[in-house]
């Protein structure tokens, strides 16, 4: 075994080149999941929404949109955005980019599900006491209901944001130096050490999704005291 190889390439699987060169390796990893989950939440949260309206086209253009994207593997909507984009607008963007925009539109169809899911378990009294305390609808939803939804949701969260760490892997496939891309540019360059390198790189991506497991669980664990108190 030539764990060697590991440890002296150990820096430029956590952050690629920097600070002489650009940022890869882990870092680069991160920041696709964080970016990317903090879009998908705002889509998501829109979509659900759409999802749950009274209008018809508004709550189609919602589910066609969810369930389009939830039907397409992730890799073949990074590749759309990576080759029709040109197409269509005449310049290429960055492979970076083009990932980042390919999760987010990914997971926002998640979170949308997850956001239908939480406003549906609420006890439908609370919209008819907001509605009779003299709220619009759209008041009841933002001040009343969405907070209480919300709260719950956020372990749901927390494993899309799991599932989304270890998706990052498959930018690997359009050139974004990230985790699993270095770890290939390494054992290209050795060439005596690909046990030990993937095995090193399991490990991160199994730090990184324990330790946002074991949040969750947390989580969960103190939301249910906090709902057996109210009770």
């Amino acid at each position: 075994m030539q764990w060697d190889v590991v440890w002296n390439n150990f820096d430029y699987f956590l952050w690629g080149a920097f600070p002489n060169g650009p940022l890869g390796g882990l870092a680069v990893s991160i920041i696709l999941a964080v970016l990317g989950i903090f879009g998908a939440f705002w889509i998501g949260l829109a979509a659900g929404l759409m999802r749950l309206s009274r209008n018809k086209l508004v709550k189609l253009t919602a589910v066609f949109y969810i369930e389009v994207i939830r039907g397409i593997p992730l890799l073949m909507l990074i590749f759309w955005f990576y080759f029709l984009v040109p197409i269509i607008f005449g310049s290429p963007l960055p492979e970076f980019h083009c990932a980042l925009i390919a999760f987010i539109v990914f997971t926002g169809a998640y979170i949308a599900e997850i956001v239908k899911a939480g406003v549906t378990a609420l006890p439908s009294g609370q919209m008819e006491a907001a509605r009779g305390s003299g709220l619009s609808h759209y008041q009841a939803m933002r001040f009343v209901i969405l907070p209480q939804a919300l709260r719950n949701m956020i372990p749901s969260f927390v494993n899309q944001f799991v599932s989304l760490t270890k998706d990052t892997s498959l930018a690997y496939i359009i050139g974004v130096n990230e985790l699993t891309r270095t770890a290939t540019q390494v054992n290209n360059r050795t060439l005596s050490a690909p046990t030990e390198i993937f095995i090193a790189i399991a490990v991160l991506y199994f730090i990184i999704c324990y330790v946002l497991t074991y949040t969750s669980r947390r989580m969960e664990k103190h939301l249910a005291r906090y709902q057996a108190r109210d009770r």
